[in-house]
């Protein structure tokens, strides 16, 4: 098995963007998000998806040049108008417009709309946290579910993130989807020809199914049955209806190359300082990660986790011994690299050349 180093990864999928009209810098960032991703352990939403993005760009209802437009500037709010810019690009600067808001309001609410998919949420709401905020960001997405009880896709599975600092530990992180599991999980277990757990998805005739192909064409289930579907409406509420962007089945995927995503977000940065000393909510978020590590152990459970742990344990094993990817995926990497006549980097698997 080839395992394969962050850097050269990172900046072989830059050189695939600068190919296809990203400036370098932005080039450089999109290709960051998405190798951590991967080094977190989510390769459902990391360099999987590169050529899903970069077909958007060749059919044009991607932008490959940022240039968000301002449509309101109202102190501690703004909402952007992305313009079909890339996802990442305009991920990175609404948090840090939320950021700034924040430093100035002690609340920053950064809503965008006419945006793209822009993979892994905690990447960004993790940029708040670095900057002595809590962040928040919901989106919305294509259909990936029925509203409860329903056989038709219709709502998105909607994912929402929350970062905080955590004094010594890595910050706490929530990134979820409100399906039992994101659909890129599903799409991740095609690219290795696995079956998936039968509780994951039903399909088109309302059945369970195992069969990854079966269940992107089918409806994903909601986490939490009732309470997930209504949690994702919600997230639209927040992501697309206050946006004035799209909303259910007028939100397309990343993978639907020929559609304009118009997919929506909000941005939300809390200004910890603003709310009491930064010392003693330090000293707290430490004695809350104390605790839940201490709590005793169900059988079988070497170690307890708090959200985002195992994502930071994940990032320093990953860059210290490389990343291994699946098959279809250096496949596919590589078919876009002959596409784009972007030379493969030394150590790439030699069978997949």
């Amino acid at each position: 098995m080839t395992l394969l180093s962050a850097k050269t990864l990172r900046d072989f999928v830059a050189d695939l963007y600068r190919a296809n009209g990203l400036p370098d810098g932005d080039a450089q960032l999109v290709a960051e998000t998405l190798v951590t991703a991967d080094l977190w352990g989510h390769s459902s939403h990391g360099v999987m998806r590169a050529p899903w993005y970069i077909d958007r760009l060749r059919s044009g209802v991607m932008r490959p040049v940022t240039q968000p437009r301002l449509l309101v500037d109202a102190g501690a709010i703004s909402v952007l108008d992305a313009e079909d810019g890339v996802g990442q690009v305009i991920a990175v600067q609404a948090m840090q417009d939320a950021v700034r808001r924040a430093k100035a309001h002690g609340v920053g609410v950064v809503s965008v709309r006419n945006s793209n998919h822009h993979g892994a949420l905690g990447y960004f709401t993790r940029m708040a946290a670095a900057k002595g905020c809590i962040g928040m960001l919901t989106t919305n997405g294509s259909p990936a579910m029925a509203p409860w009880g329903g056989r038709k896709k219709l709502v998105g599975n909607n994912p929402w993130s929350v970062a905080a600092p955590a004094g010594r530990h890595a910050p706490m992180m929530l990134d979820i989807a409100n399906t039992v599991v994101a659909r890129g999980k599903i799409f991740l277990a095609r690219q290795k020809g696995q079956p998936i757990p039968g509780h994951w998805a039903i399909d088109e005739a309302g059945m369970a199914t195992t069969d990854p192909v079966a269940a992107l064409n089918g409806v994903i289930q909601p986490m939490a049955e009732h309470k997930g579907y209504a949690i994702s409406v919600m997230m639209d509420v927040l992501s697309g209806v206050l946006s004035g962007s799209g909303i259910l089945d007028e939100v397309s995927g990343p993978y639907q190359a020929e559609r304009r995503s118009r997919c929506g977000h909000m941005f939300l940065a809390l200004n910890i300082a603003a709310f009491g000393p930064e010392k003693v909510f330090t000293e707290r978020m430490e004695q809350m990660v104390e605790q839940i590590k201490a709590v005793p152990r169900a059988p079988g459970c070497e170690e307890v986790f708090y959200p985002g742990e195992i994502e930071a344990q994940n990032e320093e094993r990953h860059r210290r011994e490389g990343l291994s990817l699946p098959q279809k995926t250096l496949a596919d990497l590589a078919e876009v690299a002959n596409q784009s006549d972007v030379p493969m980097p030394a150590g790439w698997p030699s069978t997949m050349r």
